[in-house]
């Protein structure tokens, strides 16, 4: 550690405050592997040991203590055991943003369970693929997602276990999994019943759609809960004074780990709401003394939009952290709100690399100092976009890219500290994110699905995804599952989905261009799409056409489609809007499209 702290002084010479945050997050995450054995539950216990009676969760519905966590989650340990949940096998949870929720996975995890951390926001046949692909051996169920988990109940091929939480309902023929917790022990766990899991075993299966399909679910080992929380705590220096504001879900790992781990491992708070809500924001932030928040862009961009609050300064807030925040929304959140630092960077659930802001450069989303390349091993390489591939030299190797030249992302794979790809369940969708034989014969790199760019001064910006995801309401939208359910209207024989851009707004909006074979009920259709995708997956325009051009390899081509983007000039096809007041989509004209792009209309 001194060698790094010298190099620090030597590149910075020693005034340049914003690098060693680096380094104090290196001295964080440099005890994980020696204690192979210690886990983020052990790091729990100790905390309680000594301040048990400091607050660990809180929110609206239920606080929990350190002490109280710490005993929720060895009840859990117990509950996996007395089921005799072997190492290895999983349990789904789909319940909302609560103390519970880390609780559960906390216990269940400190004994070799692994958990599936469920998207709330799904139902259906896409609820029922994210259970199948986990084989989960039990599936605990909120009371208020109970509906959700009924409307993919049929469609499921595995058989999990149900259990629901916190429910009354005695129509509802489920074990109720709290009551069942009540007949376990609080106390702290053996050796024996750890069952020698080390950081080395998967805890979580996390889910991301990546660049292609339906989600898929990534490995997450203990080592990398570890890795994520200590890391991130070391960035923004947190300590027992400190409360997270997070209302980003607990699915993600975002909202579910690095948000909530940052603070638990240094004694702070995690002030946990289920949804934003721009009303509420201010107040939350003030009555709970958050000194922290973490953000998504979109979210930043809501607040600047909105009314003034009488309470929008009045706050402790000393650092906001998060992915996403454009440029122009960054300057006018720091100044309208006096926050005193942002950190932006750039990670993916399943990447084995991340970028960090730490010098706050706006609209940056990270840059790496030479002493750590050899942990965050990135480079940039150019993109075909006809071939939807890495471009090849004539030697067939990666090509890469040039200053300010933009280029997808990719990450060394190896092993030890830096370069680690854990991959998904499935083999085979972990392998289509390998590229191999880049720069040299023999190598592999793991594919972002992210293009990038690089300034002269080593910062690096976010330029665009690639592939069949756009993000869009900070969630990643697969274009397959929503043309899916496009195509289960009747009259539809075909459909391509893609994201366009729209002024004023963060990610991309969802668009589908539309072969029918009848005339469509534009009502019945947005009705349909309701019931089968989430909100933010639903998309807000239709572009109707006679035919959808393919390539060769008979894949959609959309990059002509998404540069023309909703702009009804731009083509004589007839474009249609989902309209917010409205429960159908209208005919997109002129003076519709100019409402949405001057932002008259807010989508």
């Amino acid at each position: 550690m001194a060698v790094i702290e010298m190099s620090v002084a030597q590149q910075t010479g020693g005034k340049d405050s914003a690098l060693r945050d680096w380094v104090r997050a290196l001295e964080a995450t440099a005890p994980i592997i020696r204690n192979p054995g210690r886990l983020l539950l052990d790091v729990i216990e100790e905390t309680a040991a000594l301040r048990g009676d400091i607050p660990a969760l809180l929110s609206a519905r239920e606080r929990m203590t350190y002490r109280q966590l710490a005993g929720r989650a060895n009840r859990y340990a117990r509950w996996a055991l007395s089921e005799n949940l072997a190492k290895g096998e999983a349990v789904g949870l789909l319940m909302p943003n609560r103390p519970e929720y880390m609780a559960i996975w906390l216990g269940i995890t400190a004994v070799g369970g692994v958990v599936a951390l469920l998207n709330t926001n799904l139902r259906g046949q896409a609820l029922a693929h994210c259970v199948d692909i986990v084989a989960p051996k039990h599936l605990i169920v909120a009371a208020e997602l109970f509906e959700q988990y009924r409307s993919a109940a049929a469609h499921l091929s595995t058989r999990p276990k149900i259990w629901i939480h916190d429910s009354d309902d005695s129509s509802i023929e489920f074990p109720r999994i709290d009551r069942d917790l009540e007949k376990h022990s609080p106390e702290r766990l053996t050796a024996a019943e750890h069952r020698g899991v080390t950081i080395a075993d998967r805890a979580l299966a996390i889910y991301t759609s990546g660049t292609t399909g339906l989600p898929k679910a990534a490995n997450t080992s203990h080592h990398r809960v570890l890795q994520w929380s200590f890391w991130f705590s070391g960035l923004i220096n947190t300590s027992r004074d400190d409360r997270m504001y997070n209302c980003l879900p607990m699915y993600h790992s975002i909202g579910g780990v690095v948000a909530t781990g940052a603070m638990l491992v240094n004694g702070g708070s995690v002030v946990l709401r289920d949804k934003f809500s721009v009303q509420n924001f201010w107040n939350d932030i003030c009555e709970w003394d958050c000194t922290l928040f973490q953000y998504i862009g979109e979210l930043c961009r809501y607040l600047v939009n909105a009314p003034e609050h009488p309470r929008e300064r009045a706050h402790r807030l000393r650092l906001c952290c998060g992915n996403g925040l454009r440029a122009d929304v960054w300057e006018q959140f720091q100044a309208r709100f006096r926050i005193p630092r942002i950190l932006e960077y750039y990670a993916a659930t399943e990447g084995n690399f991340s970028l960090y802001n730490v010098e706050g450069k706006v609209g940056a989303i990270g840059r790496l100092p030479s002493f750590l390349t050899h942990r965050f091993p990135l480079a940039l390489v150019q993109f075909n976009h006809v071939a939807g591939e890495p471009a090849r030299d004539d030697d067939g190797f990666c090509i890469r890219c040039a200053t300010d030249e933009p280029g997808e992302a990719i990450g060394r794979i190896g092993d030890g500290a830096g370069g680690a790809f854990e991959g998904y369940t499935s083999e085979k969708e972990s392998e289509r994110k390998i590229l191999r034989n880049v720069f040299e014969k023999g190598d592999a790199w793991y594919r972002t699905g992210d293009l990038m760019r690089r300034d002269s001064a080593g910062f690096f910006y976010f330029v665009d995804r690639i592939g069949d995801t756009f993000r869009w309401k900070g969630e990643n939208v697969a274009t397959s599952e929503v043309a899916g359910a496009i195509m289960a209207f009747p009259g539809i024989s075909e459909a391509t989905v893609y994201g366009v851009s729209v002024p004023g707004t963060e990610g991309a909006a969802g668009m589908a261009v539309i072969v029918a074979d009848r005339p469509l009920d534009f009502a019945e259709l947005r009705k349909h799409l309701a019931v089968q995708l989430p909100a933010y997956a639903r998309p807000l325009f239709l572009r109707m056409r006679d035919k959808i051009e393919a390539t060769g390899t008979f894949k959609h081509a959309k990059h002509e489609l998404q540069r023309q983007g909703f702009d009804p000039t731009a083509t004589m096809d007839p474009i249609y809007f989902a309209e917010p007041e409205s429960q159908t989509y209208l005919r997109l004209d002129a003076a519709l499209y100019g409402h949405i792009t001057s932002g008259t209309i807010r989508l």
